[in-house]
């Protein structure tokens, strides 16, 4: 298990992002949370410190509660590979996606990874802290920090809005280890298993860092340095930090539609190839750019490598005309500043962005670029459905297998500038009324205070 440094962050620089209102507030909950946690170490663990968006988070919202004045840590498991492609069944099993049935021998692989992180995890966490566990590879650790006397929540980033056969098996394989937690939470409600007490069940969407630098302000001489330097672009002397497959770097001056995920069949790249291949005629100047993580970079997801050369193999198939306007980048890893930056510019310089997600625990992607003022298609589905006003903060597609109607929602937005202008301008305000940290921490706060009260209550022995 490795201790991941947590760099304590201002928070009067993210006050200077919010209204008056919202600063005042987060104020005050800073300042309780200082009284309630005295004394107290708030931890979290996850399965990787870099490559997705939950550590993403995680390096902002920690910094935030460290520059509170609030004691936090944050531990990543020692895993391997075996484990992860456990974890990433449970992931896409909990989406709804089948594949088999679960054995005995991947609970007992599961478990006996977990229980070799547990001396080390003790290590650090004191019978008088919190630790959140986030999502299911370390969930099989709440028994043991609970019969270690520590105050246990499990964290969820995934979920699916209507059960299927799938997610009830993956849901059920976690169960066992996730039954005895003081606390769980959801980014919605629907998420939430039956199994779930209602008096234990929190909902907390997540929120981005606008001052990361992922979502800095970047000027537009800024943009395009940074994405001709990359080799995004064309024109410019990359320095080989971006891989760009397909069609070669797109032109700055026409149009780019983009979309960044993970290389995760959900988030359904293909798909979005695709729809783009549908575009009228009055907008087939411009460019589409997928952009994902470096599939080597990235430990925590053993199908990345697959996902990416099912989506050449689609660009392969895709006709000739629209084949030469259809771009896949793998932004590096090794620095995530460097890749955070990159798709900073990325979002910045397109026309439309794009999340065409199959299903979606929330979408931070969505998040990051309406915070940029981009107009945005995406799927209604999951989380995503909680950041679009249909029509007035951007366009949901409300089938995200319905092509045409995704190329249209595109291309409406690529052929009208005004109403482009008029939903972004919407995004940022409606991301920084809604999914800031401010918000964020203060959910966290009232949640730790809750269950630290219902603890004290309780009769001794």
């Amino acid at each position: 298990m490795q201790k991941v440094e947590v760099v304590p962050r201002s928070l009067e620089d993210l006050a200077g992002q919010l209204t008056p209102e919202q600063a005042e507030r987060l104020r005050t909950a800073a300042a309780r949370a200082r009284q309630v946690l005295a004394g107290r170490v708030v931890w979290s663990v996850s399965s990787t410190a870099t490559g997705g968006g939950v550590a993403e988070m995680l390096h902002a919202m920690l910094g935030y509660v460290a520059g509170a004045g609030v004691q936090t840590g944050w531990l990543v498991l020692a895993a391997d590979q075996d484990f992860f492609r456990i974890t990433k069944r449970l992931h896409n099993a909990i989406h709804g996606i089948p594949d088999g049935a679960w054995t005995a021998f991947q609970h007992e692989y599961y478990e006996r990874v977990l229980r070799r992180n547990v001396p080390e995890l003790l290590r650090h966490v004191g019978p008088d802290d919190i630790v959140l566990l986030h999502d299911p590879q370390p969930a099989g650790l709440v028994g043991p920090l609970r019969d270690a006397g520590v105050l246990v929540v499990w964290r969820s980033h995934i979920g699916r809005d209507v059960p299927n056969e799938a997610s009830a098996a993956g849901w059920e394989f976690l169960r066992p280890y996730l039954e005895p937690a003081d606390g769980f939470v959801f980014s919605r409600r629907q998420y939430a298993p039956p199994w779930v007490p209602a008096d234990r069940l929190w909902v907390i969407p997540p929120s981005i860092d606008p001052l990361s630098a992922k979502n800095r302000p970047l000027s537009a001489d800024e943009r395009l340095s940074i994405l001709l330097g990359a080799g995004l672009l064309a024109g410019g002397r990359p320095v080989g930090s971006a891989r760009v497959q397909g069609a070669p770097p797109p032109p700055p001056d026409l149009p780019l539609v983009v979309q960044v995920s993970r290389w995760d069949r959900l988030k359904d790249m293909a798909g979005v190839m695709l729809g783009f291949a549908q575009l009228p005629a009055s907008v087939r100047d411009a460019h589409l750019m997928l952009a994902g993580p470096a599939v080597e970079e990235v430990s925590d997801d053993p199908e990345g490598a697959a996902v990416l050369a099912e989506c050449l193999h689609t660009w392969r198939g895709l006709p000739a005309g629209v084949r030469e306007r259809v771009h896949l980048a793998s932004l590096p890893m090794h620095d995530p500043q460097l890749n955070a930056i990159m798709v900073n510019a990325l979002q910045r310089h397109a026309a439309v962005v794009v999340q065409k997600s199959l299903v979606e625990g929330f979408g931070l992607t969505v998040a990051e670029a309406m915070w940029k003022a981009r107009p945005v298609v995406a799927s209604a589905v999951g989380g995503i459905q909680d950041q679009i006003v249909d029509g007035r903060d951007g366009l949901l597609v409300p089938d995200p297998y319905d092509l045409p109607e995704f190329a249209a929602a595109v291309a409406r937005e690529l052929g009208d500038p005004v109403l482009a202008r008029r939903l972004g301008h919407a995004a940022h305000v409606r991301v920084r009324d809604h999914f800031l940290g401010d918000r964020h921490l203060g959910q966290y706060a009232e949640l730790f205070e809750t269950l630290l009260n219902r603890r004290s209550s309780r009769p001794a022995g």
